[in-house]
């Protein structure tokens, strides 16, 4: 879902800035006394955004301030969507455990990222790990980032990481999967030399 919003904020901002872009440069231009093609509104310095005329052509029309009040609530509506997903939290602060008995239990996602990052972090070759759970409380997901030593051979994390760490992590929350999307660094080091 994070992914989502990231794309729709680029997307919006990316939009917004061309059109403030293209409108403030003609605008520009056009001050500067530079003729623009003949679709463009502003004809020559004195002109302003809207006329006297333009301001009050459609005011006596039934339907016009329906329109502009639909309009604005469309927009705030789609501002406080924006707002209240971006104070959303990516973090899962806790995962629904099946416990066999009909009640189900609840488990700490700071507890499972803790004990999930200390199992990727003794991994040969790790240097060190980040663990952050996303998903819904009952089909959580893990993203990891491991930063790989030097001699690190990143098949061999992975496959240690699937079968260990997350294996463990799953048969300890009793979780029946638990999909892992895992980012791999290498630590900066400087090149070794061969005499």
């Amino acid at each position: 879902m994070s992914r989502v919003i990231g794309k729709v904020n680029r997307v919006l901002l990316g939009l917004v800035g061309l059109i403030l872009l293209v409108v403030g440069g003609g605008v520009l231009v056009t001050g500067l006394g530079v003729s623009l093609p003949s679709w463009w509104p502003f004809d020559s310095k004195g002109d302003v955004l809207l006329s006297k005329g333009d301001r009050g052509r459609w005011r006596d029309e039934g339907w016009w301030w329906p329109v502009v009040i639909a309009v604005l609530a469309v927009l705030v509506l789609l501002a406080l969507w924006w707002l209240l997903a971006q104070l959303r939290r990516a973090r899962l602060s806790e995962v629904l455990i099946d416990s066999g008995d009909g009640e189900g239990a609840v488990l700490r996602g700071k507890a499972l990222e803790s004990a999930l990052g200390d199992d990727t972090a003794g991994l040969d070759g790790v240097a060190d790990s980040k663990v952050r759970l996303a998903g819904r409380r009952r089909a959580p997901e893990a993203r990891i980032r491991l930063l790989m030593e030097p001699h690190g051979a990143p098949a061999k994390v992975l496959r240690e990481l699937s079968d260990e760490a997350l294996a463990h992590a799953r048969s300890s929350a009793g979780l029946d999967e638990l999909p892992a999307e895992v980012r791999l660094k290498a630590v900066k080091h400087r090149a070794e030399r061969v005499t």
